[in-house]
C-alpha cells in the first residue's frame, strides 16, 4: 500500500472531534457504557472546532449593529464576516441575500411569506413537514411520491407543463430525505423548474452536512439549512438565494433592525421604510453566536474535505447495509431503491417488533439513541409503509391512534463524528434483540415506550 492511499484510508477511519464524544449512560441491566449518538439526522453533536471557537468569543460577546463600544464594533463585524463564510460556503451568486433565520422550518416560512401574489407552489408528498407545511397562502400542488430519480423529474415536469404559464411559481425539494437518506436529482428537478418558468428552493437540511451544497453548481434560487444538523447546535439557520422577492415583501418580522426610518404622521399613524438588506427579515437583536458557530462548522467541514467526509460516510453507510442485510427480520425503506446513494441516513422497520419497542431497547440495554417514530414526515413513512394517507398519527410520538401501534419505524443517522464502534456496535445490538429478544419489560409512558421500574 502506498503512503498517499494509506493516508486517505486512515482519514477515512478517523472521525471529526464533536462533543459527546467520551459521555457514558447508565444501562438497565446494570453499569455504564459510553454513549453511541446515532440520532445525527435531529440535531448532530456540535463540532469540538465550534464549540472552542465560540468559547473563544464568548467573553467579547455584544450588541451587534449601532453600537459604538469596541465589543459591539468586533460582534458587529462577525456577525457580518459569518455572513460571508456561509455564502462562501454555499457559493452563492454575488447578488445573492443570505438571511440568518432560526432554523430551515423558519427559513421556509420566511421564504412562504414572501412569495409574489398567486403563486402556485410544487412539493413533493416525500418532503419533510418544514418544506411540505409553510405554503398555506399559495396554490400548492402536492405530488406523488416518485420510485425513482428520473420518475421524479417527470413527474414535477408534467405537473409544471399544466400550470398556469404567467403566473409566479415555486418548487420546493428537498437535497436528502430525512426518512431514507437518499439523494434527490437536485440539478435535474431546477433545470425543469426554470425550463418552464418556475423557482427552485432545497431544503438542505440533511444534505448540507454531508455533501457539498453550491448554489452556482445546481442552480437552485434558494438553499435553507440549519445550523443544528450542521454541527453548530446553538439555534441558527440560513436562507441565501435571490433578492427579488425577498426584498418585495414585508419584513417576516416587524421591528428594530428590519426598519432604516420611521416617522409619524399627521394622523397620528406612522411611516416606515424598510431596509433592502438582508437586514430586512432580521428583526431584533440577531443570534450572533449561532450565526458565529454555523460560519466555524462551515469552515471545518471545508478544511476537512467533503472528498473524504463523502468516502467515510460512504463507507459507515456500508457498515450498517452489510450489517443489516444480516438480519432477515429488518427491512430497510426506500423509495429509489437499494442501490440508490444516501448520505448517513437509513431507516428500517424488524418483524415482530414496534419500533418503538426497538429503539427504546436499544437506549436502555446498550446505550445506543436512535429516533422512532414518523420524524415529521408523515406522508412519506406511510407511503414506505404501505398505509393508506388519509391515517392518523402523532409526529414523533411511538403511540399512533387505535389500529396504527405499528405505524413508525427507527431511524439511525450518523456522520462526520461517528466513529466505526458505534456502528459496529449498533449492528450488533439489532441482531442480538432481534435473536434473543429485550432482556427488560417496557410500557407506555406519557406516550413514550420506557423501561418498567422493576
Amino acid at each position: 500500500m502506498s503512503v498517499s492511499t494509506a493516508a486517505v484510508d486512515q482519514a477515512i477511519c478517523t472521525p471529526l472531534p464533536v462533543l459527546g464524544r467520551d459521555v457514558t449512560v447508565p444501562l438497565v441491566t446494570g453499569g455504564e457504557v459510553g454513549y453511541a449518538a446515532l440520532d445525527y439526522a435531529a440535531s448532530a453533536p456540535a463540532l469540538q472546532r465550534v464549540w472552542d471557537d465560540v468559547a473563544a468569543y464568548a467573553p467579547y460577546y455584544g450588541s451587534v449593529h449601532r453600537g459604538a463600544g469596541y465589543l459591539s464594533q468586533l460582534s458587529t463585524d462577525l456577525f457580518e464576516k459569518a455572513r460571508e463564510t456561509v455564502a462562501e460556503f454555499l457559493d452563492c451568486r454575488a447578488d445573492d441575500q443570505l438571511i440568518f433565520t432560526r432554523s430551515t422550518t423558519d427559513s421556509l416560512n420566511l421564504l412562504a411569506q414572501a412569495l409574489p401574489a398567486d403563486c402556485q407552489v410544487f412539493v413533493f408528498e416525500t418532503e419533510h413537514h418544514a418544506s411540505l407545511l409553510p405554503w398555506k397562502d399559495a396554490r400548492v400542488s402536492y405530488l406523488d411520491a416518485p420510485r425513482t430519480p428520473h420518475q421524479a423529474v417527470e413527474t414535477l415536469e408534467r405537473a409544471l407543463a399544466a400550470r398556469d404559464p404567467y403566473g409566479p411559481a415555486l418548487v420546493c425539494v428537498t437535497g436528502a430525505s430525512n426518512v431514507t437518506g437518499e439523494l434527490w436529482p437536485v440539478r435535474e428537478l431546477a433545470a425543469a423548474a426554470h425550463a418552464h418558468g418556475a423557482r427552485i428552493v432545497l431544503d438542505a437540511a440533511q444534505l448540507a452536512p454531508h455533501h457539498p451544497v453550491s448554489v452556482r453548481d445546481l442552480d437552485v434560487d434558494w438553499v435553507a439549512f440549519s445550523g443544528h444538523k450542521l454541527y453548530a447546535p446553538f439555534g441558527s439557520g440560513v436562507l441565501a438565494g435571490r433578492a427579488d422577492w425577498l426584498q418585495a415583501a414585508d419584513p417576516y418580522l416587524a421591528g428594530g433592525g428590519a426598519s432604516r426610518k420611521v416617522s409619524r404622521r399627521e394622523d397620528g399613524g406612522v411611516d416606515v421604510e424598510w431596509h433592502d438588506s438582508a437586514a430586512r427579515h432580521e428583526a431584533g437583536s440577531p443570534n450572533v453566536i449561532g450565526a458565529y458557530s454555523i460560519a466555524s462548522a462551515c469552515k471545518a467541514l471545508t478544511e476537512a474535505g467533503f472528498d473524504t467526509l463523502v468516502a467515510r460516510e460512504r463507507h459507515l453507510v456500508d457498515l450498517v447495509r452489510a450489517g443489516l442485510a444480516e438480519v432477515p427480520e429488518v427491512r430497510v425503506l426506500s423509495l429509489f431503491g437499494d442501490d440508490a446513494p444516501r448520505v448517513g441516513v437509513l431507516s428500517f422497520v424488524v418483524d415482530g417488533w414496534n419500533s418503538s419497542h426497538f429503539a427504546a431497547a436499544l437506549s436502555a440495554e446498550y446505550g445506543i439513541g436512535v429516533r422512532d417514530g414518523l420524524f415529521c414526515a408523515h406522508p412519506l413513512v406511510r407511503t414506505l409503509l404501505g398505509t393508506a394517507p388519509e391515517s392518523q398519527g402523532e409526529c414523533g410520538a411511538p403511540e399512533a391512534s387505535p389500529g396504527e401501534k405499528s405505524l413508525n419505524v427507527i431511524r439511525v443517522s450518523f456522520g462526520a463524528g461517528t466513529p466505526d464502534e458505534h456502528i459496529e456496535r449498533f449492528v450488533a445490538a439489532v441482531r442480538e434483540l432481534v435473536t434473543n429478544g429485550a432482556r427488560w419489560t417496557y410500557h407506555t409512558e406519557n406516550g413514550r415506550c420506557v423501561p418498567a421500574v422493576n
